[in-house]
């Protein structure tokens, strides 16, 4: 088990994070999210050893990890951090990158082991390639593979990946996190992609001003958002006022609406006018304008011409849900 206890850091006299506490198990896959600067990469460093913490501690079952001041060379044997920063051997072949940290006295599985890593991250075809003719993407594959190949009992990955394409990325991403959970390597994510996180993450830990403002499953998180930053982060979100809503007109709170909750009626519900639609292939989000005074985003199949009059309702579930939190 992974234990994070109280943990506090600052650079000078600028507080980075303060009283970060949390638990992974063995396995967990673990989701760290929020907006740039909030501390995302900083508590992968400290997790990692590259930092010294102002306060608490950080341990591996029973096994204390220590920091800059401590310990000379960063990092455990059992753990590996990939950063933004690759970290590759340029002039050797992708093929050797990977393998540089297995055995060579077994011949026959390091050539199966590194095979194996080629193909989940897709780059069998450049096994043999020097690794300064490869692409921004294709060295963020081949450093993944090449920490995997390690055999890590905890990853660290920061925007694992942000250089590759979409295409791949798609793919890439279940091939990795697939394979982790068989190998039951615990792994923490930082990532501003929810692609990276509603699917795949056991647990969802979300920073704001130096501290941890919401935990829980992505389910959780996703659907009781405690405020509209944190709803942000999955994308789009709207802000009603409850008193539009029937039958809610007494109650002076607002609540937190998606644009895909917001369902297109008839003649009732809000009355909305449609100022922009926006393919986003499967569907259309549409913009609007409620009531004359303020911005409201729904999701639709088909677009509808500036000016045009819809009516939104919600479903009562979800308000009430919303209203509980």
């Amino acid at each position: 088990m992974l234990r994070v206890s109280e943990l506090s850091f600052s650079y000078d006299a600028t507080p980075i994070l303060s009283n970060i506490t949390f638990e992974a198990e063995k396995g967990a896959h673990i989701s760290i999210i929020g907006e740039s600067g909030c501390g995302k990469s900083t508590l992968l460093k400290l997790l990692y050893g590259n930092l010294q913490p102002n306060a608490g501690e950080i341990c591996w079952n029973e096994h204390k990890i220590l920091g800059p001041d401590y310990k000379l060379v960063p990092g455990e044997i059992f753990m590996k951090y990939l950063s933004q920063d690759f970290d590759l051997m340029p002039f050797i072949t992708v093929e050797e990158n990977v393998s540089q940290f297995l055995s060579v006295f077994y011949p026959e599985e390091l050539k199966q082991r590194t095979v194996e890593l080629l193909e989940m991250i897709d780059m069998i075809a450049f096994a043999k390639t020097k690794v300064k003719y490869l692409s921004g993407g294709q060295q963020q594959r081949v450093a993944l593979a090449r920490v995997l190949a390690q055999k890590p009992e905890i990853l660290l990955l920061d925007e694992p990946f942000s250089h590759i394409d979409n295409a791949r990325k798609n793919n890439l991403r279940r091939n990795l996190f697939q394979y982790l959970k068989k190998e039951e390597i615990t792994c923490i994510v930082a990532s501003h992609d929810t692609n990276d996180i509603l699917s795949f993450a056991d647990e969802i830990i979300v920073l704001k001003n130096n501290a941890i403002i919401a935990q829980g499953t992505p389910e959780k998180v996703y659907h009781f958002p405690k405020n509209k930053y944190i709803a942000s982060l999955f994308g789009d979100v709207n802000e009603i006022a409850i008193a539009k809503l029937k039958p809610y007109a007494t109650i002076d709170k607002s609540v937190l609406i998606y644009p895909s909750e917001l369902n297109i009626s008839d003649k009732s519900g809000l009355k909305v006018s449609v100022k922009n639609s926006y393919f986003k292939g499967s569907y259309y989000l549409v913009e609007g304008i409620l009531n004359d005074e303020e911005t409201i985003l729904f999701t639709s199949e088909k677009p509808f011409e500036d000016d045009t009059i819809v009516y939104l309702n919600v479903a009562l579930e979800i308000i009430n849900n919303r209203l509980k939190i």
